[in-house]
């Protein structure tokens, strides 16, 4: 999750893709088009093994944008494949 979050704020498209889950994950990304997002901080609140092949980990990410600050805070799910856990999907935990 961290080397995510880390991707996210230094516009790492490819890594994304690269460690997204390939039925969920999208075409592309354009990062690098979105600079009016600031990331501000990561804050793990909690991991959870699921399985062998599937764990969770709650989070909130904070971010500005046009100076409004804004979390977001999500369960993310994901599925250990090939020696290597790939982000599948994420809901909101409320």
């Amino acid at each position: 999750m961290r080397s995510r979050y880390t991707a996210f704020v230094l516009s790492l498209d490819e890594y994304l893709l690269q460690t997204w889950h390939p039925n969920t994950r999208p075409v592309a990304l354009n990062l690098a088009e979105d600079s009016a997002t600031k990331w501000l901080g990561l804050q793990v609140k909690n991991t959870k093994k699921i399985s062998e092949k599937s764990a969770s980990v709650e989070f909130v990410a904070r971010y500005k944008v046009a100076g409004k600050a804004e979390r977001l805070h999500e369960l993310s799910e994901f599925e250990w494949i090939a020696g290597r856990w790939y982000y599948l999907t994420g809901s909101d935990p409320r």
